[in-house]
């Protein structure tokens, strides 16, 4: 399904996460140590600024919607708090203000949710899950240095109706001030919370892709390796990507009935009719991501299953010649034992070239026996 892609204007519509996300979180954090961004959207605009408490942060909204109002026009606004691995009592003091529901608070506290749709009144709880390689850039070296080739993180996001509570755990918000717009002069943000919950999922599914397809590339290189001959095979490297993949399918998986949830939720709720297309293409590109993840888990399955009877046959191989060389050497010992066994009618004892008649005797059996193994590619 192709799409139309515009940039987010103005510049400043969408705050960066990304500096921010770099920072590991720490233990015993304040409430302001937690929030990555608090601030108003109007009209799809961000207010200049953030909000430097959230508790007010909707009655700042609902005045700057009546001063609008006074001047004439119809605005249409939301907030926007953005949390980094918040606790329990971050939690409660968030739901004290935007009034999120108890099972939610929950689940986001928990963590390491399965992806997932929820509803509780007129609130809406998504689980999505980031998938990243961890070298993008060197994608050569991925499968033979990194000890975890995916990184999974996880992005929840909390819809009211005038709110969206993003919550990031062991990943950072994706940049979104180049996603894709509803048209050429409306930016996704002015659909709402659910405007930005898609530019949010819609960047998360474009991961998934990405790292899809820097998957089946590290599966095409260690294809090559298994089937190129007298190539050395490190079968480790395959159980590695076997391991990243299964959890990369954890991960992506359960996201297509997710998703089909919220496309029926959206055929209820009158603001969400002009985005449900574009929930659908995230949908789309959601099930190519896992198509080709479960090709490359099966590619891996069956290079498992070549790789361990390529290592067989080297090892039968490798039996086979030393096989050979013993029998080779067994040869020698044979003709020494004979004639070092003393009896006294051996007419070879007293022959005058009997030792050189032995150690030629010896020499050519053994070539003998050497040419016979070659022959039949033994060596």
């Amino acid at each position: 399904m192709s799409r139309r892609r515009f940039p987010l204007t103005p510049k400043n519509l969408i705050p960066s996460a990304t500096a921010a996300a770099q920072k590991p979180p720490a233990p015993h954090r304040s409430f302001a140590d937690v929030v990555d961004h608090c601030c108003i959207f109007i009209d799809g605009i961000r207010m200049p600024g953030e909000l430097k408490q959230h508790a007010g942060a909707l009655e700042t909204l609902h005045r700057h919607l009546a001063e609008a109002k006074r001047e004439g026009g119809h605005p249409h606004g939301f907030v926007w708090l953005s949390l980094n691995a918040p606790n329990a009592n971050h939690m409660h003091a968030v739901a004290d203000s935007f009034k999120v529901h108890d099972l939610i608070i929950d689940d986001i506290v928990a963590a390491h949710q399965r992806p997932k749709v929820e509803t509780y009144d007129d609130q809406i709880f998504m689980v999505l899950k980031s998938v990243k390689y961890s070298d993008f850039d060197n994608r050569q070296d991925s499968v033979q240095q990194s000890r975890q080739v995916i990184e999974v993180g996880e992005v929840q996001m909390v819809l009211g109706k005038h709110f969206i509570i993003t919550i990031r755990h062991n990943t950072p918000l994706p940049d979104l001030k180049s996603r894709i717009t509803i048209t050429d002069n409306e930016p996704a943000t002015k659909q709402g919370p659910l405007g930005l919950a898609w530019a949010i999922a819609d960047a998360l599914v474009d991961d998934y892709r990405r790292a899809a397809n820097e998957l089946s590339e590290d599966v095409d290189v260690l294809e090559e390796e298994v089937f190129t001959p007298q190539s050395e095979l490190n079968v480790d490297q395959i159980y590695l990507l076997k391991r990243e993949v299964l959890e990369m399918r954890h991960a992506i998986n359960p996201l297509e009935p997710a998703l089909s949830t919220f496309n029926q939720l959206l055929k209820t709720r009158k603001e969400g009719e002009e985005l449900r297309s574009y929930f659908r293409d995230v949908l789309d590109h959601e099930i190519v991501a896992k198509d080709s993840v479960n090709s490359s888990n099966e590619r891996l399955t069956a290079l498992i299953d070549a790789a361990v009877a390529k290592i067989s046959l080297q090892q039968n191989a490798d039996m086979r010649a030393i096989s050979a060389y013993v029998g080779m050497a067994a040869v020698p010992t044979l003709v020494a034992g004979i004639y070092g066994m003393n009896f006294q009618n051996m007419p070879e004892l007293a022959w005058k070239y009997g030792y050189f008649g032995a150690l030629g005797l010896m020499v050519v059996i053994v070539i003998a026996v050497w040419w016979a193994f070659k022959r039949r590619n033994w060596l």
